[in-house]
């Protein structure tokens, strides 16, 4: 150990040559950086000399300047600079005189500190010593006093123990007490503090202590439970229980002695008793549970005293429903499943009246009648599952147990308000090869009846076809049973308990869908060649029908809650983009969309075929309207009435035929499309093919204007209230090409000199509002009528 008074000495005595070399070495890279230092002043002294009287110049100039009289200002200007030196001598003489105080205090306080240090450090030196020789002294001490503690530690351990022992055979001779008094309420009191004392021991680790309690508690729950069960069940059977016919549950109340009211108050003790013993049965009895992959909900067991009310109704399940009796029919599910629920309606008002005001009275929270639907369901749960298996690869057997199980579920959840929280028999048919033999058979079923459904003449044609008001859609037979169909398997499989379930029938629904289109397609392309016909209009009537409804499902809070689910499922599988995540998370799709797209395509085709179809027929009618002698006919004042172009007749006679007939065949909706979409054919055509291809006089004017005004657009006057709206180019061009000549002259001169300004206020004057400025100047040179103005 090195001395106090060395400590200072410490460092030079560890020098070393290599250090004397680098101190070398440091003064002579100071010494270089100093005479740098020293060398850069005097350079900057230097340059400070040779800019000085350049700077003296530029001062006096900008003070004195070129004027002579300045000259005066020189005395007061060095009076000026005069004392500006003196103040700048002060300044550097208290800075110079300062500095030097500033260091000498420095360094005085640096020797103070180093006094201080050396007297703490030999201080530290004996006390360290004192300290080591106290600590080896007084180990002995403390090895001693640390057994003691350990001891006195071990000793409050089994104090405890046995204060945990002794609370526990305290309990248990209050327990045997009470009994032997016959207070069997307090004794059941006690059990319950016991049941607690176990639960709050479960993370001891006193295993001997844990069976001691747990034995205990097991011994007199099963004396107190056996002693009250056997009085409940006798006061049960003086109530008649359980209600096997719906005539015996009726009666209950009704006939019954004077002794009833005493009946029912021992009932309601005995009741109130089993609940106390609810904790401690928890605690010792293992539920029934079925297998995991079922995944039923999580729920506490039954509670006590419907254990009992149940316990007569389960034998009797077990006996007429398990074995080889004859009523445990595989083939007839609805036999048990009406069993459970005529039991659940019997005994309903009873547990209503008597049994749900004894539960609210101890404030629980239990309502009796589901809890004893819940307590039959599960003799439901275990029967499906051990049948299930037998039945799998039956069809049919397989279909009728759904359907049954389907049935019985509806009326559960309806009528009886049985929670769809609670466990039920959709987690059994969602078990995985039940659920997906369950959506084979559907799609089998499925496609066998669309399969039947289009094999018959008759399925084009509407059910409701001799009623105007509900046929408004023209639905043919093949289309509304198709539907049905959708909407039959949306409710058998809306209840599921889980919605990636729910998912994969939508998915099962949509391949449906699709199939049905595509067959309609097939059937639609034998048609094209009579696209009026009314197999094909039936055909679009059904596609436009299933594409209405299908976008009013995608408005159904069910199908709204399945695209909030598919939406969770793709962002975890990464299964779409962001943007079509978008779409999906902001209502703008559905989950039918991609169905509707590929509806509504075939729609606007199949129209199109028919708009075409019919176009064409109106063509070839228009072909001598189209040569008529415009340039010749008789002007308005000649003619005594004016009457419809004699070329026009066929024309005229083929749209409406066409109309007629494809307006009784088609749905409302499709025939507006269907007319509008010819009218902007038509439209186009007599524009380019007889207005621009002919020219006019006034009586060629007036009479082309005559029959689109008075016969053409009265066509459509049916199915719109200004149908000339539809025919812009032509009404348009009408007006032009019937300007009286003032006006037309007017019209040519304001075009002709605004070539490049447009003349839309000019058009819009008498009436142009779709023609462009250029289709205007074509229709007044199309005019024959114009006066000789010597030009």
């Amino acid at each position: 150990m090195i001395p106090a008074g060395d400590l200072g000495k410490l460092p030079a005595a560890r020098c070393c040559p290599e250090s004397d070399d680098k101190m070398k070495t440091t003064e002579e890279k100071s010494d270089m950086n100093i005479a740098a230092l020293v060398g850069s002043d005097q350079l900057s002294q230097g340059r400070d000399d040779d800019e000085l009287p350049l700077n003296v110049s530029v001062f006096i100039e900008k003070e004195v300047g070129s004027d002579l009289k300045s000259l005066k200002k020189l005395g007061k200007l060095i009076e000026k600079m005069t004392e500006n030196k003196i103040k700048l001598e002060e300044q550097v003489f208290t800075i110079s005189s300062e500095i030097p105080k500033r260091i000498q205090s420095a360094l005085k306080d640096a020797e103070e500190s180093k006094q201080v240090l050396n007297q703490f450090l030999e201080q530290e030196a004996p006390l360290f010593s004192s300290i080591t020789s106290h600590l080896l002294t007084a180990q002995p001490w403390m090895d001693d006093l640390g057994a003691m503690i350990n001891e006195i530690e071990e000793i409050e351990q089994h104090l405890t123990y046995l204060k945990w022992v002794s609370q526990i055979e305290e309990l248990s001779d209050n327990i045997q007490q009470y009994l032997m008094t016959n207070n069997v309420p307090e004794a059941a009191s006690i059990l319950v503090t016991m049941t607690e004392l176990d639960i709050k021991l479960q993370e001891s680790s006193c295993t001997h202590l844990l069976s001691f309690v747990r034995a205990t508690v097991k011994f007199w729950h099963k004396i107190l439970k056996d002693k009250l069960t056997s009085d409940f069940e006798e006061i049960l059977a003086q109530l008649h229980w359980p209600f096997i016919t719906h005539t015996q549950s009726q009666t209950v109340g009704i006939s019954w002695p004077a002794s009833a009211p005493e009946i029912y108050g021992t009932m309601e003790t005995l009741f109130c008793q089993l609940l106390k013993l609810q904790a401690s049965d928890e605690l010792l009895t293992e539920q029934k549970q079925l297998p995991e992959k079922y995944f039923l909900p999580a729920c506490p067991s039954v509670i006590l005293p419907i254990q009992i009310m149940l316990t007569p109704l389960q034998k009797r399940f077990k006996y007429h429903f398990r074995g080889n009796r004859q009523t445990n029919v595989i083939s007839k599910p609805e036999w048990y499943l009406a069993q459970i629920l005529m039991w659940i309606g019997n005994h309903a008002h009873f547990l209503d009246e008597k049994i749900q005001p004894i539960l609210d009275k101890v404030n629980s929270a239990v309502n009796a009648r589901l809890e004893f639907s819940r307590g039959l369901m599960m003799l439901i749960l275990e029967k499906l599952a051990s049948d299930i298996p037998c039945l799998l690869y039956d069809d049919n057997l397989f279909c009728h147990l759904v359907d049954e199980v389907l049935l019985f579920e509806r009326e559960l959840h309806s009528v009886h308000g049985y929670p769809s929280t609670f466990a039920s028999c959709m987690h059994i048919l969602s078990e995985e090869t039940c659920f997906q033999r369950w959506l084979t058979v559907e799609r089998k079923f499925a496609l066998q009846k669309m399969d039947s459904l289009l094999s018959s003449e008759a399925v084009w044609v509407s059910q409701y076809k001799d009623i105007t008001d509900v046929d408004e859609m023209k639905v043919p037979d093949c289309a509304e049973v198709f539907m049905t169909l959708l909407l039959v398997i949306t409710d058998r499989y809306k209840n599921l308990p889980t919605a990636s379930r729910k998912l994969q029938f939508l998915e099962l629904q949509k391949d449906l869908i699709d199939d049905f289109r595509i067959r309609l397609t097939q059937v639609m392309k034998e048609e094209t060649r009579a696209p009026l016909d009314f197999r094909y209009c039936a055909i679009l009537n059904a596609v436009n029908y299933i594409s209405t409804v299908l976008a009013d499902w995608a408005d159904n809070v069910f199908f709204l809650q399945l695209q909030q689910a598919a939406l969770e499922v793709f962002a975890e599988n990464n299964a779409l983009n962001k943007l079509q995540l978008g779409h999906l998370a902001s209502m703008e799709s559905s989950v039918f969309d991609d169905m509707i797209n590929l509806l509504e395509r075939l729609k606007l085709d199949m129209l199109t075929r028919q708009v075409d179809y019919v176009f064409r027929e109106v063509k070839d009618a228009a072909k001598l309207y189209k040569k008529e002698r415009w340039l010749s006919l008789p002007s308005q004042s000649e003619q005594a009435v004016m009457s419809l172009s004699t070329s026009a007749c066929p024309l005229l006679l083929t749209l409406r035929d066409r109309l007629l007939q494809l307006e009784q065949q088609l749905c409302f909706s499709l025939f507006r499309i269907f007319w509008q979409m010819l009218v902007e054919k038509l439209d186009i055509y007599i524009y380019q093919e007889v207005i621009l291809a002919n020219h006019f006089n006034e009586g060629g004017a007036a009479q082309l204007q005559f029959d689109m005004t008075r016969n053409l657009f009265p066509l459509f006057s049916h199915y719109c209230k200004r149908p000339e709206n539809y025919f812009k180019h032509v009404k348009e061009a009408c007006i032009v090409l019937n300007l009286n000549i003032g006006s037309a002259l007017l019209l040519k001169d304001v075009l002709q000199s605004s070539e490049h300004l447009p003349a839309t206020a000019s058009l819009n004057e008498v009436g142009i509002y779709k023609l462009a400025q250029q289709d205007v100047e074509i229709l007044l040179n199309l005019r024959t009528n114009w006066p000789n103005t010597g030009k």
